[in-house]
């Protein structure tokens, strides 16, 4: 279960939201947490692992964000929509033990899990096809799993981007979803990213029944 600790208050962590204050800007009361899971370092940057990344990074790019803050060593990037403070993170844990880092998040930020978006890759859905859920299993995919772990419950939304699978050999996924796409699959994956950044940046304005009405289905090069 997701409990409150001391964690939080480690003099390590950073706190952007006192700071706002202490400056005098405007903070908004509300916060949305967009999550991108994937790995750290630049040998995993370009990989289909790393969708969730290249999607908080298309956001970020979109709104004119910057990665300028952090808490604890994962990197964030905010702003204020329509009232409401958005937060978007890449945890740097690596995507298996993604779970601690967003749980120190949610904590942190005293979150309502329904303001939560995890986006990541998805073997099992169609090459380049997204989802967007209100809940649900991990389906196999360890970091998901590891954020159900942490939090104690799969009551958040979430956002899923198919990869798809090897051709050959179907079940040997983890040299696949750690090589890079290249070619058509690389165009068309980045496509989906963009539209994926579409449909994150519809759900903190929005909601997520309009972000899921809208682009759940959705099809490359269509408009939305």
């Amino acid at each position: 279960m997701l409990h409150r600790n001391s964690a939080a208050s480690n003099s390590t962590y950073a706190k952007p939201l006192e700071q706002a204050r202490a400056k005098g800007k405007q903070v908004a009361k509300h916060v949305k947490l967009i999550v991108g899971l994937g790995n750290p370092g630049k040998e995993y940057e370009k990989t289909r692992h790393n969708v969730g990344f290249h999607v908080v990074d298309l956001v970020a790019e979109a709104e004119g964000w910057t990665w300028s803050g952090k808490l604890g060593k994962t990197p964030l990037a905010d702003g204020l929509v329509d009232g409401e403070k958005v937060i978007l993170a890449k945890p740097q844990t690596f995507m298996n033990l993604s779970g601690p880092a967003v749980a120190e998040l949610v904590r942190w930020y005293k979150l309502d899990l329904a303001d939560l978006m995890v986006v990541c890759d998805d073997l099992d859905l169609p090459f380049a096809k997204m989802r967007m859920r209100l809940r649900g299993s991990s389906g196999g995919h360890h970091g998901l799993e590891s954020v159900i772990q942490a939090l104690g419950t799969r009551e958040f939304p979430r956002l899923k981007l198919g990869i798809g699978r090897p051709a050959v050999n179907p079940m040997q996924t983890a040299g696949y979803v750690l090589h890079l796409p290249r070619g058509k699959e690389k165009e068309q994956l980045e496509e989906a990213e963009r539209l994926a950044a579409e449909a994150v940046r519809c759900f903190f304005r929005e909601g997520v029944s309009a972000a899921m009405n809208k682009f759940n289905g959705a099809t490359l090069g269509a408009d939305v």
